[in-house]
């Protein structure tokens, strides 16, 4: 498994998930921007996503729904704040309704990632998630989101494996 650790820290209302993975910078950086790749992993294995837009530029938005087990739909929506490729992106991320509107009922959080070369090819990636406050952060980890964040980062490794050359 890719994640090395994650960090819940209440005071600092923040959860930092950090992942290594044995592929450059630029490879890892298509999961994020190829959204192809994004819905493969973002949601835990029994809520793959699809993603209905995706504009990863400054005030670009990027929406999705997660298709559930027993076919719930629940959906969500970023909002890019600032993004430096290959090595960073920010973005405030929520919660819809039905309808693909911010659902107000559930906290947003900042998230920032960031993404680092390491020897030999690899690459450590950092996904840092600020609450609003204490409290959000309490609810949000109580949804099971330490879990499906672990398990969603779990599965970009089978993403990096290189395509097999033809010819």
């Amino acid at each position: 498994m890719s994640v090395t650790s994650i960090v819940k820290d209440r005071e600092a209302k923040t959860m930092t998930v950090t992942a290594e993975f044995d592929a450059p910078v630029e490879r890892v950086w298509e999961v994020w921007a190829d959204p192809r790749k994004l819905e493969r992993w973002w949601g835990p294995p029994t809520y793959p996503a699809t993603v209905e837009e995706h504009d990863l530029t400054p005030g670009g938005s990027v929406t999705y729904y997660m298709t559930g087990p027993e076919g719930d739909k629940p959906r969500g929506w970023w909002k890019i704040v600032s993004v430096d490729p290959p090595h960073q992106l920010e973005f405030d991320d929520g919660f819809a309704d039905d309808a693909g509107n911010p659902n107000p009922k559930v906290p947003v959080m900042t998230i920032r990632v960031s993404l680092e070369a390491l020897a030999n090819g690899r690459t450590r990636m950092t996904i840092e998630t600020t609450f609003p406050s204490p409290e959000a952060m309490d609810e949000l980890l109580a949804m099971g989101m330490e879990e499906g964040m672990s398990a969603a980062a779990s599965q970009i490794d089978e993403l990096l494996v290189p395509e097999p050359q033809v010819g």
